[in-house]
């Protein structure tokens, strides 16, 4: 079976979010799931929160044009950081919000990692004929219980993207191949993907985690700060169509804070040949 391309793309930043009165609705969710660890929620940090649901997050990108016309065989929402208000399943939601029969789970607890790990797991369910469509989704919350240094000393915004993905027609842009390494510059420079880096017609596009030098490359494009693990897929939901016409290969690239790892995924465009 062909690859996966992406057919249709979103991207949301810093939607309206809930009044803070919503909240109290998780307090005793926070006060038992913290108590056992000395600590309780910090109300003051809630009430100051956006209070941006993944629920809201995956209602404005099923608003989308392309991805709400999407009827995927499988979805999969990722996120690195947990929903405000987690009583609701997301990937059923999104789920039956796109035609309501695709296999659906969600992928949490890899940090900036999930993403990838999605793009390998949709890889290998299209390559065994279990799903022609596949919806992926990346959800960023920032209204949490307790301090979080991360999302505070950032500042880190509500954002979202989602890639839709169905088998390679000769006119997109297909993902190839996603791994990780201990750094950028070893996660850029493994096997083939160092030759491909340093090739005209190759894009590095680094998220705002990348502070140690790489191999050089023609083009590069960073993603603004702002996001932790959606940044990378904000900026190819914004771009791919204009991408594909101007490149043969787009590298995404960014690093953990948290982990120190490195994680890589390789597009190419249908007509470029000798990838692996």
């Amino acid at each position: 079976m062909s690859a996966l391309a992406v057919r249709a793309a979103a991207a949301v930043r810093s939607p309206q979010g809930r009044a803070p009165g919503q909240a109290p609705a998780a307090l005793d969710y926070y006060r038992d799931l913290l108590a056992p660890f000395g600590a309780k929620p910090d109300e003051e940090l809630l009430s100051r929160g956006s209070h941006v649901h993944h629920r809201d997050l995956a209602d404005l990108l099923a608003a989308d044009v392309g991805v709400g016309r999407s009827r995927p065989e499988l979805l999969i929402v990722t996120h690195a950081l947990p929903d405000v208000v987690p009583f609701t399943a997301v990937a059923p939601y999104l789920t039956d919000r796109l035609g309501g029969r695709a296999t659906n789970f969600a992928i949490g607890q890899q940090g900036l990692a999930a993403p990838f790990t999605a793009l390998r797991i949709a890889s290998v369910y299209h390559s065994a004929g279990r799903a022609a469509e596949v919806v992926l989704a990346v959800l960023e919350q920032t209204t949490l219980p307790t301090a979080f240094p991360l999302v505070q000393q950032t500042p880190l915004v509500d954002s979202a993207a989602a890639l839709v993905l169905g088998a390679s027609t000769g006119d997109g842009l297909r993902f190839v191949r996603a791994h990780s390494a201990a750094s950028a510059a070893a996660a850029l420079g493994e096997g083939a993907l160092g030759r491909d880096v340093g090739e005209d017609g190759t894009l590095l596009v680094l998220g705002p985690w990348v502070t140690e030098s790489v191999p050089e490359c023609t083009a590069v494009h960073r993603a603004a700060p702002g996001s932790y693990c959606t940044s990378l897929w904000l900026e190819l939901a914004d771009h791919w169509q204009e991408w594909q016409q101007t490149y043969r290969r787009i590298v995404l690239c960014d690093t953990d804070p948290r982990s120190g790892r490195s994680h890589v995924a390789l597009f190419a465009t249908e007509g470029e040949v000798g990838t692996p």
